[in-house]
């Protein structure tokens, strides 16, 4: 899905996200309706267009667009900090006896781009002779 702003950018930017708890502890089935409800809230705070979100005990998966002022290791930042604030605020109990000393996600992370074409719809476009 194409977006289109005030200042006239029209963009298709979709980024698949995955992350892990500190040590890949599995505890993330206890504190997911947080976790997930904390994550729409960014979504929708930031602007960006929610595609799809899952999560397993010892990872997140998040499929979100946004607009390109936003970079991916930023995006992926402000999810993970604020999230971790959240369940360290919301189940301290949990929070403690997993990480003595605050934190909670590790600090590496996926992405990945999808968009609605492929590369070689795109190649083929940008090749075709009337772009020379």
């Amino acid at each position: 899905m194409e977006a289109t702003c005030p200042n006239h950018t029209v963009y298709n930017i979709n980024y698949h996200f995955v992350w892990c708890p500190r040590y890949r502890h599995s505890f993330l089935d206890h504190v997911s309706d947080t976790l997930m409800s904390e994550l729409h809230a960014i979504i929708e705070r930031n602007d960006y267009e929610f595609r799809s979100l899952h999560l397993s005990p010892d990872h997140v998966h998040v499929f979100l667009g946004a607009h390109p002022k936003h970079s991916p290791s930023a995006i992926v930042s402000r999810l993970k900090s604020v999230t971790a604030r959240r369940l360290w605020s919301d189940h301290p109990e949990v929070m403690r006896s997993l990480y003595w000393g605050g934190g909670c996600w590790e600090r590496s992370f996926y992405v990945g781009t999808a968009g609605e074409v492929s590369r070689e719809t795109i190649e083929q476009y940008i090749n075709r002779s009337e772009h020379v």
